[in-house]
């Protein structure tokens, strides 16, 4: 199965594609989507419309899983990244693709297995899972992977209760 993870954002979005086989996962590709703030909004959304397309029909993943969002205090960047989780899920549903969603304690939890783990924690799961000679550059690819590894946890519940 493969597993397309995104850490949703505006100015930078994080995404991570992984192969899971059998109790295993392997990285295909990781990255971050970058849109520049002299961009106007619409032209931001549609880049990062644009760049999961692509990324979807080169790397063709079964589901989609995607991070709920964490609200801070910041009442502008919540609504554009809200914007841009709408995209995001909108790039899945035209693309066809199961779409999962999972808070940020559900990926902590089913990354590290403690859900108020902290960002290092994960990255290093994140690294050791994933068999990877060093940490991801961008946190933000690194919670992507996590949120793809997160699902591939939860995958045999997902099944037993009737999902994909």
């Amino acid at each position: 199965m493969i597993i397309l993870g995104i850490d949703p954002g505006y100015a930078t979005l994080g995404y991570g594609i992984v192969k899971k086989k059998g109790n295993f996962f392997e990285p295909i590709t990781y990255g971050v989507i970058i849109t520049e703030a002299q961009l106007k909004t619409p032209e931001r959304l549609k880049r990062i419309y644009d760049n999961l397309i692509d990324l979807i029909n080169q790397y063709q993943p079964d589901v989609m899983a995607v991070e709920e969002l964490f609200f801070n205090k910041n009442v502008k960047t919540a609504i554009q990244v809200g914007q841009a989780r709408g995209v995001i899920l909108l790039a899945g549903a035209n693309a066809g693709i199961p779409l999962y969603e999972y808070t940020p304690l559900q990926v902590k939890q089913g990354v590290v297995g403690y859900g108020r783990a902290n960002k290092m924690q994960v990255r290093q799961m994140v690294k050791a899972l994933l068999k990877l000679s060093a940490l991801p550059e961008k946190a933000d690819s690194a919670d992507a992977l996590a949120v793809a590894i997160c699902h591939g946890h939860s995958q045999k519940m997902i099944k037993r209760l009737g999902g994909y």
